[in-house]
């Protein structure tokens, strides 16, 4: 894997909203490329939300050629109708970068905060102020949360493969 920059793509599933970020890596520093996230209404089918999901992230492997990507797995919830909707998400996403050949990393929702801040139950807010920190971003509050976590997910598989670079 011994390359000049290695180009990761980390994903924050989810069947409404689902954030991305690509990030330049390379021994000595990580860098935001572009990060942003894909859309979809609730009031739409689920089947049309899962579709525009995975074209939306084949778009986004085609511009940017990742590669690795790093996604955040499923964690335990209350409601099992979201869980199943987002394990759906995660399929679209999932076969759109099987589909180029991309390998795939996955990390809990434990294991990508402490990465990044320190405490594997750090809060949203936590997360997003050490995102900021880290790669030097201007993320606001809450409405971004779903594009930190992406980034998140992008900085804990950095943190994981950042010696063999």
């Amino acid at each position: 894997m011994s390359k000049e920059k290695t180009i990761i793509v980390g994903i924050d599933p989810g069947s409404v909203v689902t954030g991305y970020a690509i990030l330049k890596a390379n021994r000595s520093r990580l860098k935001p490329i572009t990060f942003g996230k894909i859309t979809t209404s609730s009031k739409d089918k689920l089947q049309k939300r899962i579709l525009k999901i995975h074209e939306e992230i084949t778009a986004i492997i085609n511009e940017f050629q990742p590669d690795q990507a790093s996604i955040e797995k499923i964690f335990y919830a209350k409601n099992v109708r979201s869980v199943l909707s987002l394990g759906e998400a995660r399929g679209a996403i999932m076969l759109a970068l099987e589909q180029s050949d991309v390998p795939t990393y996955e990390y809990t929702p434990r294991k990508i905060k402490k990465s990044v801040v320190g405490n594997g139950r750090a809060s949203k807010r936590q997360v997003l102020y050490m995102v900021n920190a880290i790669l030097n971003t201007k993320l606001k509050k809450k409405s971004s949360y779903d594009i930190s976590d992406a980034l998140a997910i992008g900085i804990c598989h950095y943190n994981k493969i950042k010696s063999n670079l």
